[in-house]
Order: C-alpha cells, then sequence, then structure tokens
C-alpha cells in the first residue's frame, strides 16, 4: 500500500506480515476513547440542552445575542483543533496527554457555569470549554486511526461516532431529569454534568494507551514533526482535494438548529415536540453509523462521504416539499442522520488513508478545521438570508448551492480516485 508524506509523494510501506498477527476489527483502545466520548456526551449535552433557555430566560441574553455567542465559540474550537493536532504529533505520537487537556479543560468547565452570572463570564467559561474540544478532537480521532488496520477504519470511526451518540442522546435525557427532580435546576444540572466530565477524564486515563503504536508499520523517524511539516500537508493533491471538498459541501450545510426551525415550521410540528428534534437525528445516526462505517470499508469512503450529502439534500427537498404532518418531519430526521452516519467518521477514515502516521493529527485537524469554519460560515449567511428573504427561501438557495458543490466535489473526487488507480498501476 501506499501512504503520502508530507510533501504529497508516496512511499511504499510494507506490510506487516508476522505469521499470527491478526488485529481485531474494532481495538480496545478505540471502545476505551468511544467509552470516554459516550461519558464526556452525556456531560456536554446535559449543558447544551438547558443553556439557550438558562442565558435568555435566567440571564437576559437575547435570542440574537446568544446564537452569536454560539457561532463565535464554535469558532473558536475550530481554530484551536490544529494546535491541538499539531501538539499531539509533537509529542512523539502521545496524542493522550493533548487529548486528556483538552478532555480536562471541557470537565473544569461544567463547574464553573455555576459562578457565571453575567455574560462576559459566560462568555469565557464557554470559550474554554470550547478550547478543550478543539484541542481533544484530532488527537482522539489520530489515536483511533493509528489503533486500527487500515481496512477496518470505517467500522471503527462508525463505532466509536456510534457511541458518542449514545451520550448525544442520553445527555438531554438526564438534564430533564435533574430539572425535574430538583428545586434549583440549572445549578444541579451544572453541577451534575461536572461529575460526569470528572468520570470521562478518569476512563481515558485509567484505560487509553499512552503511547500507541500504528498498525501500519513507518520509515524509523525520531525527529518531532515541524508546523511546516504539518501545513505542507495540504500540497499532497489527495489530502488537498479532500480538505477542499469537505470544506466546499460544508458551506452548504445549514447548521442543525436552523434546520430544526424550518422542520418544526414547515412541518406543522407543535412546539412542545421541538425538543425531540435532536433526539430524532441522534437515534438514526446512533443505528447507522456502524453500518455504513463497514460498508465504507468495503467502497470508497469517498464517494460515501459524497453520497452522504446526498441523502442531506433529499432532507432539504423534503422540508420544502408540500408533504407535511409527523410523517414528513420522521423522514427528514431519517435523513438527517443518515447523512451525519455516512459523513461524519468516513471523513475521518479517508482522512487517516492519505496521511502519515507521525503526522496523524495535524491532518485530522486540517480537514476538520477547513469543514468546521466552513459550516460556521453557512451559519452566518443562512442567518442573514433568513433575515432578508425568509426561511424557505434561504433553504431554497442552500440545496441548489449544495447540489452544486456535490457535484463539483464529485469532479474532484473523481480526479483523486483515479489519480490513485494510476499510481498504483505504475507502481505495480
Amino acid at each position: 500500500m501506499y501512504l503520502a508524506d508530507s510533501r504529497g509523494t508516496k512511499a511504499t510501506v510494507v506490510p506487516d506480515s508476522r505469521p499470527g498477527r491478526r488485529s481485531a476489527a474494532v481495538p480496545p483502545t478505540v471502545l476505551a476513547l468511544g467509552a470516554v466520548s459516550l461519558i464526556t456526551d452525556v456531560s456536554s449535552e446535559m449543558v447544551t440542552a438547558v443553556l439557550p433557555l438558562y442565558v435568555v430566560t435566567a440571564l437576559g441574553l437575547s435570542p440574537l445575542g446568544f446564537g452569536l455567542l454560539d457561532g463565535i465559540n464554535n469558532g473558536v474550537g475550530a481554530l484551536v483543533r490544529l494546535a491541538g493536532g499539531h501538539l499531539a504529533d509533537r509529542g512523539g505520537r502521545r496524542h493522550k496527554v493533548v487529548a486528556g487537556l483538552g478532555y480536562g479543560l471541557s470537565a473544569v468547565c461544567k463547574p464553573l457555569l455555576l459562578l457565571a452570572h453575567t455574560l462576559p463570564v459566560i462568555s469565557a467559561v464557554l470559550a474554554v470549554d470550547r478550547t478543550g474540544k478543539g484541542l481533544r478532537t484530532a488527537p482522539r480521532d489520530a489515536m483511533i486511526s493509528l489503533a486500527t488496520e487500515p481496512e477496518h477504519r470505517g467500522r471503527a470511526f462508525g463505532v466509536h461516532r456510534a457511541m458518542d451518540t449514545t451520550g448525544a442522546l442520553l445527555g438531554p435525557l438526564v438534564a430533564f431529569a435533574v430539572l425535574r427532580a430538583t428545586v434549583d435546576g440549572y445549578d444541579a444540572v451544572f453541577a451534575v454534568s461536572g461529575c460526569v466530565a470528572v468520570l470521562g477524564v478518569l476512563v481515558l486515563v485509567l484505560f487509553v494507551s499512552g503511547r500507541i503504536t500504528p498498525t501500519v508499520p513507518q520509515p524509523s523517524d525520531q525527529e518531532r514533526p515541524l508546523l511546516r511539516e504539518a501545513l505542507g500537508l495540504l500540497r499532497g493533491p489527495e489530502l488537498r482535494r479532500l480538505t477542499v471538498c469537505a470544506s466546499l459541501l460544508g458551506l452548504t450545510t445549514v447548521s442543525d438548529s436552523f434546520l430544526y426551525l424550518l422542520l418544526q415550521r414547515e412541518g406543522d410540528l407543535p412546539a412542545h415536540l421541538f425538543p425531540l428534534l435532536p433526539l430524532g437525528t441522534a437515534a438514526f445516526f446512533l443505528l447507522l453509523a456502524v453500518p455504513l462505517g463497514a460498508l465504507a470499508d468495503r467502497v470508497s469512503r469517498r464517494r460515501l462521504f459524497l453520497a452522504g450529502h446526498g441523502v442531506l439534500l433529499l432532507g432539504y427537498g423534503l422540508v420544502l416539499s408540500p408533504w407535511h404532518g409527523v410523517p414528513a418531519v420522521i423522514a427528514v430526521l431519517v435523513l438527517h442522520g443518515t447523512f451525519y452516519a455516512a459523513t461524519d467518521g468516513v471523513l475521518a477514515a479517508a482522512t487517516a488513508g492519505v496521511v502519515p502516521a507521525r503526522h496523524q493529527g495535524a491532518g485530522q485537524a486540517l480537514v476538520g478545521t477547513g469543514q468546521a469554519l466552513a459550516r460556521f460560515a453557512c451559519s452566518l449567511a443562512f442567518g442573514a438570508a433568513w433575515s432578508l428573504w425568509g426561511g424557505r427561501t434561504a433553504l431554497t438557495v442552500t440545496a441548489a448551492a449544495l447540489a452544486a458543490a456535490a457535484v463539483v466535489s464529485a469532479f474532484v473526487l473523481r480526479a483523486t480516485d483515479e489519480s490513485s488507480a494510476t499510481t498504483d498501476e505504475v507502481s505495480a
């Protein structure tokens, strides 16, 4: 097989042929990281479920102000992801240290919300929390890539994302139960969330290996990767095309909040059922993450990633269609969950296949940051378009842009597949 080096050229890597060596499709490291993500997502989604209501009703922040605050914090997390990936690679593949720092920062922020009663303070706490998330994402995905055989990476990322999504499902339910059972509901949610986050850090420390040996042998190189080498990864045509396509499609991916709001309005859904919409997406994501991850290992991961955006386009079409009511809402949620199952972990697995082991953290960060910043830009543009033209027109324009982006990405990714096939034939 071939792996791209930091200059984009391909180097031959001889597979490990030691007799008797057989790695599990989903290694214990992946399961341990999945458990960490599950626990951490319970903690995070507890706060996410109550935070909008808390800052708007208890602190008096306007919905527009909260949207801007949330957008800025998401942008901070995306930028910090680059630093997290590079720092993990610089540590001699000690990705656990950087990931642990990210999980630890987020755990500290949960109880600090008990002391945050003004907008500047709560903004600072949320910024630190997003910084923690940005730091841990790329090292975590790098550990999954390094611990898993290349032919099983789609399945491994699917299992991890399924466990992560389980936490996303449980978090709002736990927050709801805490609010119902306590008098000082918000403070109780923040306190319980902090305890759960600490548990996630403990699982990381106790059950995740500090140094992971890549399943694909790499040339011996004791030098630490330099920042310019990490940024130079984009000179490699396969990673550059993948990053461009992820960013281009991200520019036309409406944020979940906007989509749920449109779905509720266009589908004539009762307002009291609105909080169940994210749970619907998460449920179908959970059901499909593993089978679609396994499918990605048998077919082209890049094509499945593109097909996932085609499914999202169908979801946009259903929202805009005259079909209303609960069945239409469920159909859109099925498509939305399928979109995430076909793109989230699949993109990480595709990235891992074109990045050398010593740069796994930086490679995952480059693609993830490009996609996250593009989606942030889409949220700002979609919000402005909604204000000017209305939500239905804004979604129509976005759907047309997504269709165009999908066509362009299909040509770009096809060129990548043909380039890889040509290289393999010449080398053979």
